[in-house]
């Protein structure tokens, strides 16, 4: 039975009684028992929103199982990006007085979403990633240069993060007095639910886009200046400002979104990977060893460091048609919400998802979107900035300890840390 968003919800509408649209759940990491029981017992589940959570909707389709958040997942035409976004809450532009959708790539299905992303795919091939790599190496070997002497840090502040903002924006055309603005507007989108980057305010995250936008147009005036007098494009910036879909170059919008994109989310899931990574080994100390002993196993333990952080959590689709997910019927304009988290953890799919293992093989994660058009951009630069990373912590850094409690990013989409203060012997 639908449960509306006018009903007065207590835990028992929920199902297995835990509100997946409250950030309190995943207070302490991923709810691993919630999602084993709904796979066992609901993969595919009504799931009501309270009538006073950030979205006000009656509620969507929860999908938990592996086999079914790959399906939804790949499927673009059953399942949009466009009609509703990719979050779990209604947002003004899809549902608003004036909704006309966004010009995100991530709000796009084929084939308006194949056109616009042939914009940047050519910055983000193997071949153009593996030109960053001493440039990553550099920045990686002055990130444990800084700390390696003090015997402690807050792994997230001064490792994790420098890394990734660096490199995006390096990627983007960002200069390094702008770069530190990047970050902080970054913080401030990705924690929308977070009261420490104004998740208490309803328009921060708003006013935080807003100065993005403003940032990405003060960017674009010297750029294009640049282009004009004959100056190639060196950075995506660049490229976006001189691109063109079916004859017409990026509106001042389009490019701004996607500016905001490409900062963002190759900046935060990057170093949710790092941070995330480091607290597995912390936990499992005996695969830090086997790892920094053979290194022939780095690219198996990147794809065990993704699955098992599983930087984003969730992806909303809204169904763009009556049809079943697993057996289950859904009408159009149901919103159909898939975990990442949960897929990731799919004992139908995983031997033991709970370990840690460095070695694992085959690792069918899904923390890339489980392929389809909107597999993740930046997957060949996440790889390589977490190859670079850990082997340089291997090489020079012991297994930190944890010198003080964790502190989680308040959400259930970013499985993100804030701080995490270690300690190591010099």
């Amino acid at each position: 039975m639908v449960v509306t968003a006018s009903s007065q919800l207590t835990g028992a509408d929920f199902p297995c009684g835990v509100d997946l649209t409250d950030p309190s759940t995943f207070a302490d990491g991923i709810p691993h028992e919630v999602f084993a029981r709904l796979r066992r017992e609901a993969p595919v589940v009504w799931h009501p929103e309270r009538p006073d959570g950030p979205g006000k909707g009656a509620g969507f389709w929860s999908v938990t199982r592996h086999a079914d958040v790959v399906e939804v997942n790949r499927d673009a035409q059953a399942m949009s990006s466009a009609r509703g976004g990719n979050m779990i809450f209604d947002t003004p532009e899809f549902t608003g007085p004036d909704a006309g959708g966004s010009p995100m790539l991530v709000h796009m299905d084929p084939p308006q979403h194949t056109r616009f992303r042939l914009l940047v795919n050519r910055g983000f091939t193997p071949r153009m990633i593996v030109r960053l790599e001493d440039f990553i190496v550099e920045v990686a070997q002055r990130t444990v240069d800084r700390v390696i002497d003090r015997g402690e840090a807050d792994f997230v502040e001064d490792i994790a993060a420098e890394l990734p903002i660096q490199v995006i924006t390096q990627l983007m055309g960002v200069g390094e007095e702008d770069r530190p603005k990047v970050f902080e507007l970054s913080n401030r989108l990705i924690g929308f639910d977070d009261p420490e980057y104004g998740g208490d305010d309803e328009d921060s995250a708003v006013q935080a886009g807003l100065e993005m936008y403003e940032l990405a147009n003060r960017l674009g005036t010297a750029k294009r200046a640049a282009l004009d007098a004959g100056e190639p494009p060196v950075d995506i910036a660049s490229v976006l400002l001189q691109a063109e879909v079916d004859g017409q170059r990026l509106t001042e919008l389009e490019y701004d979104m996607f500016f905001l994109l490409l900062n963002v989310a190759g900046n935060e899931t990057t170093r949710t990977a790092i941070s995330q990574g480091m607290l597995a080994f912390i936990d499992h100390p005996e695969q830090w060893a086997r790892l920094r002993d053979d290194r022939s196993f780095l690219p198996s333990a990147i794809d065990e460091i993704l699955r098992y952080s599983s930087p984003i959590m969730n992806f909303r689709r809204t169904a763009m048609g009556d049809g079943a997910i697993g057996g289950q019927p859904v009408k159009d304009g149901d919103k159909v919400v898939i975990w990442y988290a949960s897929a990731n953890f799919d004992d139908d799919v995983f031997e033991d998802p709970l370990t840690f293992d460095v070695a694992r093989t085959p690792n069918e994660h899904v923390a890339f979107g489980g392929g389809g058009p909107h597999f993740c951009l930046g997957a060949n630069l996440a790889r390589l900035e977490l190859h670079v990373m850990f082997n340089e912590l291997l090489d020079r850094l012991p297994l930190p300890e944890l010198a003080g409690p964790v502190d989680r990013l308040h959400s259930n989409f970013n499985h993100g840390l804030k701080r995490m203060p270690v300690r190591w012997s010099v």
